[in-house]
């Protein structure tokens, strides 16, 4: 904490709700209007909490290289040559000419993937005087916004499901508190929240407009940017999610027999090319390299940069192959939704973490316990299908390359809000529902 932080954050926040309170009439209803400054404000405690654990207890990270030892160096550049400022926010993250005595004291500057960071963090530098604070709280709006829109597509769904779904998206500690501030995942989810909203408008709604292209674009280009296997585990489920919809529309049973083969033909399509195109811009992401990349990041994590923090799992031998992943499988996905367990606790932050996990655990016996003889018609669903199927592919991606619990806690919760979206939508998926006039909120 610095000074400037003291006399910027106030400033910031101000204007932050004050803009919340102008804007909130215009995006809610008289229904969710009582969530929006209480979402909005878990989220700005949450990227304030996050810089003071990262400063006091773990006495550096992630979050400080891309604002001190990332952005602040390229708000020092805007404040002595703008132009040097403009080259790097639109840098590559490799391009040092003429700008050499910054890009070397830049700590991902040559990580194009941790750079964007960085380069977002720098612009929001520009309005805070690269107050780390300050930005921070820009970071959670950004996310605010996203989840946000995540909330009001399922909110016109399910309706009287308000609350749950509020719940879900908005106040699960871990995704509130590692997903809100100057990381990757703050922007990543932010992201997955447009896309879903862009996707509703555009397949679903029947409401064509140039903002809802360019936000679905931007999005997509931001998450490929940054995480693409983010984007192969997302994109095919989102796939499936339209595909669902439309099928689910055709009313003669002769005409769904013979569609069907087709339909599966089209998801397998979906998800092989998605792979192979994104795969075709990072060879680590292709299709042939996948399990390789997954080995690699797994024993790095484990035995190198995670080796100290004594958090350490193994789920078997990984040799690089997709029999050895996919014999994982179901330990990776365990590990991401249910691990750490209690006895596997070993500082508070895990506790917190295997809390969590303890609770969605218990949600599932639950679910099982009162919903079993309904649960196979429940995934006829598209929705519960999209939610559900994104949340397994996601912890089995996640699970299988990690192998520490305190990397997993960041990297496992953009799935968090998905999964439990899918418990709440299975649990009462077969109970009588109001519909939602879709023209009563345009929000």
């Amino acid at each position: 904490m610095e000074l400037r932080d003291f006399i910027v954050t106030p400033i910031i926040m101000l204007l932050v709700y004050g803009g919340g309170y102008f804007i909130r009439p215009y995006v809610t209803d008289k229904v969710n209007r009582k969530y929006f400054l209480p979402a909005l404000t878990v989220r700005i405690l949450g990227a304030i909490a996050l810089g003071f654990i990262y400063q006091f207890y773990y006495s550096g990270g992630d979050t400080f290289s891309y604002h001190t030892h990332g952005s602040r160096i390229i708000w020092e550049a805007f404040t002595n040559s703008p132009l040097d400022g403009l080259k790097l926010i639109f840098n590559n993250g490799f391009d040092s000419n003429g700008i050499y005595n910054y890009t070397s004291r830049i700590s991902f500057f040559g990580d194009s993937n941790s750079y964007f960071v960085v380069r977002v963090a720098a612009i929001f530098d520009l309005l805070t005087f690269s107050s780390y604070t300050a930005t921070a709280v820009l970071f959670a709006v950004v996310n605010f916004i996203g989840m946000w829109m995540l909330f009001v597509t399922f909110y016109r769904r399910y309706p009287d499901l308000h609350l749950q779904i509020a719940i879900a998206i908005f106040f699960i500690p871990s995704v509130f508190f590692w997903g809100s501030g100057i990381l990757k995942d703050t922007l990543m989810m932010a992201c997955l929240g447009m896309i879903v909203y862009a996707v509703d408008r555009l397949f679903f709604r029947g409401r064509i407009q140039l903002v809802h292209i360019l936000l679905l674009i931007f999005a997509l280009y931001a998450v490929f940017l940054v995480r693409k296997f983010m984007l192969q585990a997302f994109l095919p489920c989102v796939f499936l999610w339209i595909y669902l919809n439309k099928f689910r529309l055709i009313r003669s049973m002769v005409l769904r027999t013979l569609i069907f083969p087709l339909f599966i033909l089209l998801s397998l399509g979906s998800l092989y090319y998605t792979i192979l195109f994104i795969g075709e811009g990072d060879k680590k992401y292709a299709l042939e390299s996948l399990s390789k990349t997954s080995k690699a990041t797994a024993y790095d994590i484990r035995f190198q940069t995670g080796r100290d923090a004594g958090s350490g799992y193994t789920l078997g031998e990984l040799d690089g192959t997709f029999g050895s992943m996919l014999r994982l499988a179901p330990q990776a996905i365990n590990v991401s939704l249910f691990r750490p367990y209690v006895w596997e606790v070993k500082n508070p932050f895990m506790f917190l973490s295997a809390a969590e996990s303890f609770c969605f655990l218990c949600l599932i016996v639950i679910l099982i316990i009162r919903r079993r003889s309904r649960l196979l018609l429940a995934v006829r669903n598209p929705d519960i299908n999209f939610t559900l199927m994104f949340s397994l592919v996601y912890a089995f991606a996640v699970g299988v390359s990690s192998f520490n619990f305190g990397t997993l806690v960041r990297y496992k919760i953009p799935l968090m809000p998905f999964f439990a979206l899918a418990i709440v939508l299975m649990y009462y998926e077969n109970k009588p529902r109001k519909v939602l006039e879709f023209d009563r909120t345009e929000n």
